[in-house]
């Protein structure tokens, strides 16, 4: 039974998961838009007609959250609270028969690259004008560039290739297009992604091509930052860190995900690299670029990791001293290769395991922010929150990373640089003044 009035011609886009999964989302905000649609992007608002659920099938945790939305949708739909249910994204495409099986309730289910036809099932048409012509739901000044789709790396531990298909680049032309588009309206920073940008170009210019892309875009005015994440070690092209020095706009800052520290397990999990040829890698990128902030990403409790493998991780980590660093802890990825393997490893362990490596991390992070105590640093200003404006130094990517926070006594606006002297540092966090 309806219980109000909903706003006809209004789509509320909901995303869940990873930046790659926010740049469709943003894709399919502006396609509606230019349909005459009144969109929202995660409104709180139960006024809308139609709900689109972009969803994340990575981890168990993000595969939950995922059903727990849909499921939240379903009975905002049964209350007349909302008259459509979309879902899209990783997880409808690796489950869509099940997941249509177990919540009939959802009007249509659609794949990672179904866009055209979600548009269809709206009513609407995909205007091939608007391609590179992208609305933001992330503030104005920073925007995700996603320079190619899906992977042909052979993780074994990794679903992607399953939901997001083989790489496939998109043209230097067209992502030129769309960064200029970025910058006339107000776009400052850049945050390339793809879920391996080291094998950008391979597809469609017979060789790894990162650093011309690089080289291209940073010449567009108005893009004073631009930063590069997930990164693959293997093969990593060097001539991408000739590019970081030779390009002053380019941020001295690498995401590159290495998953573990065991050359055994490295073997396991199919990542094509021995822990020496890992540490060799991170000593020559750090010698190339000076001062370049890594970050990376772990996995623990992968099948087949003992103690003493673990271990191994740990002191890794402690002798390669990241800038950033995050851990995963591993479940079961369906159709994979690890998925062939026994999990052993109880969950109190794998907790354990990601506690022991975040403390680690933590220490380590702490004594490099202390190092900063009394530097002067160039800030990019987020948002203003409690007592605080709160930015990010070029070393530090939006949502993952630290943050800098100046009092709110001195005053600074969304989307400025200004300089700032570090007074004080936490294991996460500066805390200074504007110079």
């Amino acid at each position: 039974m309806k219980t109000k009035t909903l706003r006809k011609n209004k789509v509320n886009i909901v995303t869940l998961g990873c930046s790659k999964n926010l740049v469709d989302s943003e894709n399919l905000f502006t396609q509606l838009k230019g349909n005459g649609y009144n969109v929202a992007h995660e409104s709180e608002k139960d006024d809308s007609q139609i709900v689109v659920i972009n969803t994340c099938g990575f981890i168990d945790n993000a595969k939950q959250e995922s059903i727990d939305t849909i499921l939240r949708y379903v009975d905002a739909k049964a209350e007349g609270m909302v008259e459509k249910v979309y879902v899209t994204g990783c997880l409808s495409h690796r489950y869509k028969d099940e997941l249509e099986l177990e919540i009939p309730e959802v009007d249509a289910w659609f794949g990672s690259n179904e866009m055209p036809r979600l548009l269809k099932t709206l009513k609407a048409d995909y205007k091939h004008e608007l391609v590179g012509e992208r609305l933001l739901t992330t503030p104005a000044h920073y925007a995700y560039l996603k320079i190619a789709e899906g992977c042909d790396r052979p993780c074994s531990f990794c679903a992607i290739p399953l939901m997001r298909g083989k790489h496939v680049s998109r043209t230097i032309e067209d992502l030129e297009t769309e960064v200029r588009s970025l910058a006339r309206r107000g776009t400052k920073e850049l945050i390339l992604i793809a879920q391996d940008l080291t094998y950008y170009g391979l597809d469609i210019y017979k060789k790894r091509n990162l650093s011309e892309l690089m080289d291209r875009i940073s010449d567009v005015e108005g893009i004073d930052w631009i930063r590069l994440q997930y990164a693959y070690p293997s093969g990593f092209p060097m001539d991408v860190l000739d590019v970081m020095n030779a390009k002053p706009n380019i941020c001295k800052y690498l995401d590159m995900p290495l998953q573990t520290g065991s050359t055994e397990l490295l073997k396991t999990m199919r990542r094509g690299i021995t822990r020496e040829k890992t540490e060799e890698l991170i000593h020559s990128i750090r010698d190339k670029v000076p001062g370049i902030a890594l970050r990376t990403t772990l996995i623990v409790g992968h099948p087949g990791e003992t103690e003493e493998l673990f271990e191994e991780t740990y002191r890794f980590v402690e002798n390669s001293r990241f800038d950033r660093l995050g851990v995963f802890q591993y479940s079961h990825e369906d159709s994979t290769h690890s998925a062939t393997m026994e999990d052993t490893i109880p969950a109190e362990e794998k907790q354990q395991r990601a506690d022991d490596i975040m403390e680690l991390q933590q220490g380590i992070s702490l004594e490099l922010n202390q190092a900063k105590v009394g530097n002067t640093y160039k800030v990019l200003f987020d948002r203003k929150e409690g007592g605080y404006f709160i930015g990010r130094t070029e070393f530090d990517s939006p949502e993952v990373d630290n943050e800098v926070l100046i009092p709110a006594t001195q005053y600074v606006s969304q989307g400025d640089f200004a300089q700032v002297r570090i007074t004080s540092a936490e294991e996460f966090d500066l805390y200074g003044e504007l110079v």
